[in-house]
């Protein structure tokens, strides 16, 4: 099943007894695709992803997980470190389904870093200073937020289907994400290289700045892979 396929929202494009893996990134995407997976991405914009889910036919799903990076809220969490979602706490609380937490936590033990539970955010907006997610933390417990996880959650309630997230700590709570990085995404949900160096050459960005944010991306990205290639066909849940 390719991003292009899933993204149309034919009834026809799903085969039978499929998950629908719900990412922010292309990257996140082409990670999480395989057999007995359906995937769709917005290029990190929630209101765009709940454009394209409005017109998605599930037909043929049997349940919906939120699958990518996000950033750390809890400071324990550290880059690389693995966030299986018990609740997402947005503008309502969803929960996810206690069997498919099961699942997931019994398929990602053993793997190399940290293997949490725990409670996940969902943001329309890009969660950017460390007041800000020291803020969050505070107001919901979550360890770490990303912006697709309640948009994913409200698709899966509105259609009864079970709800799963895998989100690994991308920027830890302690670290802000530079101003530019907010709008380095193509609506692809690719890098925007163009937009990088625009951010380089007006000042908006320090090359100290870009490998740490380049180290924290590899380190994540590293165990969302490792994630995938333990968890198989249907990401393990079928």
């Amino acid at each position: 099943m390719t991003r292009a396929a899933a993204a149309t929202g034919r009834a026809d494009a799903i085969p039978a007894a499929s998950v629908l893996a719900v990412a922010g990134l292309a990257r996140e995407a082409r990670i999480a695709a395989g057999p007995g997976v359906a995937t769709i991405q917005a290029g990190g914009n929630p209101a765009r992803l709940r454009s394209q889910l409005e017109g998605f036919k599930p037909d043929g799903l049997r349940a919906v997980v939120s699958f990518g990076i996000a950033g750390g809220l809890d400071p324990a969490r550290q880059p690389g470190d693995i966030v299986i979602g018990t609740d997402l706490n947005a503008d309502r609380r969803f929960p996810t389904d206690p069997d498919l937490v099961r699942r997931l936590s019994e398929r990602l033990s053993g793997l190399p870093g940290h293997v949490v539970a725990g409670g996940l955010a969902g943001s329309d907006v890009a969660i950017m200073t460390v007041a800000d997610k020291a803020a969050l933390h505070a107001r919901t417990g979550a360890l770490a937020v990303d912006m697709e996880s309640h948009v994913a959650a409200a698709f899966a309630a509105r259609h009864a289907l079970p709800f799963a997230a895998i989100r690994v700590v991308c920027d830890p709570a302690g670290r802000a994400l530079p101003a530019f990085a907010a709008s380095a995404l193509t609506p692809e949900g690719e890098p925007d290289l163009r937009a990088v160096l625009g951010a380089l050459l007006r000042g908006r960005a320090r090359i100290g700045e870009l490998i740490r944010l380049g180290r924290d991306s590899s380190a994540a990205f590293a165990a969302l892979a490792r994630c995938r290639a333990r968890l198989g066909p249907g990401l393990g849940l079928l």
